[in-house]
């Protein structure tokens, strides 16, 4: 049978109209584009592996030889291209070699955002070593316990003044009970440590190799806010595969694109971001730290292409007056890659700024759960990643939200089969992670019984074994993943939870209001805790800040219990050192006025206190009169 020309050319034009809406319904050729993406990246590691060569240096030499002369880090001190920086690393690792440091061991950083932390960093790969990046802002018991973790002999300090000074409070710790030594990287060392030949010696060549796929890349910590910082490597696997899968992910250009960051070194985001892109042939600048006044001269003078934000800086950058003519959108950057961009201001910052395509992504230090949104429009605004038909199938039992109960912060199970309670994905829950044993999970660093806790088993079977995420997400039928809060965060309200994401969302769009920081206060004499809401509103609004429009606004957007019954009308946002939010010292204070100041210092004593009684129509002061009501049993909510 012979089929007319006619009738077989509608027939493939129907074919492929069908093909273009079922790929646009399902996101099919995203989805296979991103596996196929993770599965060359796994390929290449094994490749690798075989060889021994999974040590990141080898790609670094690669990329040098390939753009030696293309600006590798930018600062306002200097600029080093890929081939200066390379015969820098070389002479880090003989400086390293000559303090007696061996392979496989780690050296830990207490720096700053500066060219020799990345340098440092490198050279320290030369020789089959990694850093241990500590918080410099981390001083007295915390900073010696993360050195001490981290098992590092030699500790390089930043010549900054704080630095300097935090150190030299626990110097006779660290050096006489610890072993370590400490050195200061100021113009002495560094002229020091260019008296060093810049090619490699054979002892060099061979430290490099064989490195296993388990040893950090680098050591990072959590945040501690908490409790003291918990120790995460970040593999050289999960480096190397994830450095892979970015080439292409962003049409980046050797010698075209280059990032801009003022995030700390230290954290995950800044860190790996960064030096994922210096082994691909993309270079970087690094200012500091984060400047709202600095932070667009910075980029336009780099030339920056892309820039990284953690939390709230965003949202900071937004909240600055406009720039005369049209000075907002003078600057060459294509897209923005991050962590914690809020709703509420994601859409108006893209439009004020010009900045055309946004990469949020959601993860932790701890990296068992990672999440991707690459958003070039409004299709994919808002939400911390999206998962397709393919991908939505395959994490299907990988990927498990469940209930949790918001008072002990356990996972809800059947009094009759133990089991936990699988919520659906568009209600959401606490995200576990099936792996298939405890090796799946690298751990933290030298603390066995804090990993222990990551684990959950017999959560749906005997036998099974599953990872808690401490985070809260729901996806929605299409596949947007939307975060709801950290495990903690959700406080239990009239009998209801509230989602402290949810609440602080909404009062972000209210005008004036630069952030919103919420959570849950234990009032007297009541069950569960009351919302409290930590705002910090511009200059320009604060003089006729209207405290009523902003109740009816609460009112109209939320749940009558997630609407916040206290506000506190801060000067300084509560941030721990990446820009995000903290609320544990303003959660330890409430609302108690004996304790305002007592957690959060100084700076809050004098913050000013509002709340919403039943019957209000607005916000009214609340003082020490008032708290002594609530004690005595004469004030309800």
């Amino acid at each position: 049978m012979v089929v007319p020309l006619g009738t077989a050319a509608a027939a493939f034009a129907g074919g492929a109209t069908l093909a273009a809406y079922l790929n646009a319904k399902f996101h099919i050729r995203k989805d296979v584009s991103s596996i196929a993406r993770m599965k060359r990246s796994e390929r290449a590691y094994a490749r690798a592996a075989a060889q021994g060569r999974v040590n990141p240096w080898f790609i670094f030499e690669e990329t040098v030889q390939k753009y030696p002369d293309v600006i590798c880090i930018w600062t306002r001190q200097g600029e080093y291209t890929f081939q200066q920086v390379h015969d820098l690393a070389i002479q880090y690792g003989h400086f390293f070699l000559s303090l007696g440091v061996k392979p496989r061991q780690l050296v830990a950083f207490y720096l700053q955002n500066r060219a020799e932390f990345l340098i440092a960093w490198l050279g320290l790969w030369s020789i089959g070593c990694s850093p241990a990046a500590i918080n410099y802002h981390l001083a007295g018991d915390a900073l010696v316990h993360c050195l001490k973790i981290s098992g590092a002999k030699i500790v390089l300090v930043d010549e900054g003044e704080g630095c300097r000074a935090r150190v030299e409070g626990v110097r006779n710790v660290c050096e006489d009970e610890q072993g370590m030594k400490l050195f200061t990287l100021d113009a002495s060392l560094k002229g020091h440590v260019a008296t060093f030949p810049t090619t490699a010696s054979e002892e060099e060549r061979k430290s490099r190799m064989d490195v296993k796929g388990d040893f950090p890349a680098i050591l990072l910590y959590t945040s501690g806010t908490t409790g003291l910082p918990k120790g995460c490597a970040f593999t050289m696997s999960r480096l190397y595969v994830f450095g892979m899968a970015r080439r292409g992910a962003f049409d980046e250009k050797p010698g075209r694109d280059r990032w801009y960051c003022p995030m700390p070194l230290y954290h995950g985001t800044g860190a790996m971001s960064i030096v994922i892109g210096i082994l691909t042939g993309v270079g970087t600048a690094i200012a500091p730290r984060f400047s709202v006044r600095d932070f667009w001269r910075d980029v336009r003078d780099s030339q920056s292409t892309a820039f990284v934000y953690v939390g709230e800086t965003v949202r900071y950058l937004l909240a600055a007056p406009p720039s005369p003519d049209g000075a907002d959108r003078n600057h060459k950057v294509r897209f923005m890659y991050g962590n914690g961009l809020r709703s509420d201001v994601w859409e108006k910052f893209r439009q004020r700024f010009g900045v055309p395509e946004v990469v949020e992504f959601f993860s932790s230090t701890e990296g068992m759960f990672g999440l991707v949104n690459y958003d070039r429009g409004p299709y994919l605004s808002s939400c911390v990643g999206h998962h397709g038909l393919i991908s939505r199938a395959l994490f299907h039992n990988i990927y498990v939200p469940v209930a949790i109960d918001p008072d002990t912060g356990d996972i809800l199970r059947d009094p009759v089969t133990g089991f936990a309670t699988r919520m659906p994905y568009e209600i959401g829950g606490e995200i576990l992670v099936k792996v298939p044993n405890t090796a799946a999970f690298q751990g933290y660093w030298s603390n066995p019984s804090a990993t222990e806790r990551k684990f959950l088993r017999d959560v749906f079977r005997k036998g099974d074994l599953y990872y808690r995420s401490g985070d809260a997400l729901r996806r929605t039928p299409d596949g947007h993943w939307h975060f709801l809060d950290r495990l903690g965060d959700t406080f239990r309200w009239k009998s209801e939870n509230v989602s402290t994401a949810e609440v602080a969302q909404v009062l972000g769009q209210f005008p004036g209001i630069v952030e919103a920081n919420v959570y849950g206060v234990v009032v007297p004499n009541h069950e569960g805790r009351a919302g409290c809401a930590a705002l910090q509103i511009s200059p320009d609004a604060k003089r006729n800040f209207d405290f009523r429009a902003l109740a009816r606004h609460a009112r109209a957007r939320l749940p009558r219990y997630a609407v916040p019954v206290f506000l506190r009308v801060v000067e300084w946002s509560s941030h721990i050192h990446n820009n995000k939010q903290n609320k544990v010292p303003l959660r330890d204070e409430g609302v108690d006025p004996a304790k305002v100041g007592t957690k959060v210092g100084s700076q809050g004593r004098a913050d000013r206190f509002l709340w919403l009684t039943p019957g209000e129509d607005g916000y009214v002061e609340f003082g020490k009169g008032d708290w002594d009501r609530l004690v005595e049993g004469r004030a309800k909510l």
